[in-house]
């Protein structure tokens, strides 16, 4: 099959229209898949059969996986949710239940098969001047529905001059989505991932409790639900720190030829002070300089890096950012030269933007607005994202970037590599990271056709085998395992613990069932 960039946009959302038809065929789910009871529900005029409602809770972003539920619920309140979940539990056969907000999985994480999908978004049509989201001046924290985007979390806070610490490079998925995985960026290593930046939630757990829970007020489920992938509890409200919001900021990207001075430059510039962000990712000799989620460089500049990339092959990109106001702005470029000392970037391959901060933190929704013009962004998107520690990432580089990435010459799409540090995770929270100080997180987000995606997932499971060969002890970051065995050595010492939350907050195991960790319904 040709390149989807050479497919006409219209074929390309007719072909992904044709195939999800196809999948769920003239089936139309019927309320009958469910306890007749549900009829008598209050919440049964807001649960919905249609093919519409169906066909976008069968698949996601990733556009691999596809479950039919038997219903979609839209609620109006969260007591709709409530009545649903406390109901299945009634059953003598429960059904499952998952919450959908921005269908951004790429596994299937937010499907349930012969289940209830409950459509998040629903709820923001049902806030009346924004009371999704309530900022607290005095507090330096927002109160936000977990249905909410956060895009409109950053908008709505910066109106008070605040804005939330850490963030994920795409800003149109739910802040409850986040939450449930962990949420992190180029500003983690600094400030924590999204999960260390929340004072509070408010719970609907698996048996139907609404429960309001901090690390000092039920603190269990606090620390299960962050990071807990949705197995404990559908989160409907976060209270999330915030900070001053800067104005603008400086960009800068620096090239290189050798990983190991690239990473050296990386763990030198997380130690020092006064950076805000840092991100690194790779340019490979067979696809373009600039890609969807980053079009970063000039039409000159472009020329260049691909006579550079002749040469080298691979080459390595270090992103930085120093924030600024109108109180900094006559000493940020010092501050930047400063940072700068000491690197070892190729002479002369150095680069700057200034931008606002809102263009830099939404920066990605370009790429997905062309790739979206053209028919490109619902395509299969087998991703992969690891988190690899420290002591094994030249190996890593060696054998998976060189010997497996750059020969092959499959990867489609934007390939990320920038460290972590584990002192800025809780430990006591649901996600699991690499045992080492610090550890790097690499996404490998393949684009790919419906006729040739199944060779870039061939691809990842060679790279997975590869680490587990080398003794490379990686952990996935939304993560997608197919076997018990795989979750349990996934979680570690802290399965035992992820087991015994599940018994206590969903013991009818109704939630989440795509993610496969319990599949005893």
């Amino acid at each position: 099959m040709a390149s989807p960039s050479l497919i006409p946009a219209h074929f390309i959302v007719f072909f992904v229209v044709s195939r999800l038809m196809s999948i769920i065929g003239n089936l139309r789910p019927s309320k009958n898949s469910l306890p007749c009871e549900i009829d008598s529900l209050g919440v049964h005029a807001k649960l919905r059969y249609d093919l519409d409602a169906i066909g976008l809770a069968s698949t996601d972003y990733g556009n691999i996986v596809h479950e039919i539920p038997s219903a979609v619920l839209y609620p109006t309140s969260i007591d709709d949710i409530i009545e649903l979940i406390k109901f299945s539990n009634e059953c003598p056969l429960p059904f499952n239940v998952a919450a959908r907000g921005h269908g951004h999985s790429v596994r299937g994480q937010a499907m349930a098969h012969d289940g209830v999908v409950v459509n998040m978004l629903s709820l923001k049509k049902h806030y009346k001047n924004g009371n999704g989201i309530r900022v607290s001046t005095s507090g330096n924290y927002a109160d936000v529905g977990g249905e909410q985007l956060w895009i409109d979390v950053l908008n709505a806070t910066l109106e008070h001059g605040l804005a939330p610490l850490s963030w994920t490079d795409y800003l149109y998925l739910t802040v409850g989505g986040t939450l449930s995985n962990a949420g992190f960026s180029g500003q983690t290593f600094l400030y924590g991932p999204q999960i260390s930046n929340v004072l509070e939630l408010d719970v609907i757990t698996g048996k139907g409790d609404f429960m309001t829970c901090s690390k000092d007020q039920n603190s269990e489920l606090f620390y299960a639900v962050l990071g807990g992938l949705g197995l404990f509890g559908i989160i409907t409200r976060a209270r999330i720190v915030l900070a001053k919001a800067p104005k603008r900021v400086k960009w800068v990207r620096m090239i290189y030829s050798d990983f190991s001075i690239f990473t050296r430059d990386q763990e030198h510039l997380i130690s020092t002070k006064g950076l805000e962000y840092l991100e690194g990712s790779l340019l490979m000799d067979y696809t373009p300089a600039n890609n969807w989620r980053s079009s970063f460089f000039s039409p000159s500049n472009e020329s260049q890096i691909i006579s550079l990339l002749k040469k080298h092959g691979i080459l390595y990109c270090l992103d930085m950012v120093k924030y600024y106001d109108d109180e900094t702005a006559n000493s940020v470029d010092k501050d930047v030269q400063m940072l700068q000392e000491g690197l070892n970037f190729i002479p002369g391959f150095t680069f700057m933007r200034d931008e606002t901060y809102v263009d830099f933190l939404n920066r990605v929704r370009c790429g997905e607005i062309t790739l979206k013009s053209k028919g490109l962004w619902d395509v299969p998107n087998p991703w992969l994202n690891l988190l690899v520690p420290k002591s094994r990432i030249l190996d890593f580089n060696a054998g998976v970037f060189v010997d497996i990435i750059h020969r092959q010459k499959k990867t489609t799409g934007p390939l990320l590599v920038f460290p972590l540090t584990k002192i800025v995770w809780d430990d006591k929270m649901s996600a699991v990271v690499p045992d080492e100080d610090i550890f790097y997180s690499v996404g490998l987000l393949h684009s790919g056709s419906f006729n040739d995606w199944q060779d870039l997932d061939n691809q990842n499971n060679e790279i997975l085998e590869f680490c587990d060969r080398a003794g490379i002890k990686t952990k996935q970051y939304l993560p997608h395992y197919k076997s018990k065995e795989e979750w349990i050595k996934h979680f570690g010492p802290k399965w035992n613990t992820f087991q015994e939350r599940k018994a206590q907050f969903d013991p009818r195991m109704i939630l989440s069932p795509g993610q496969n960790i319990f599949n005893y319904v």
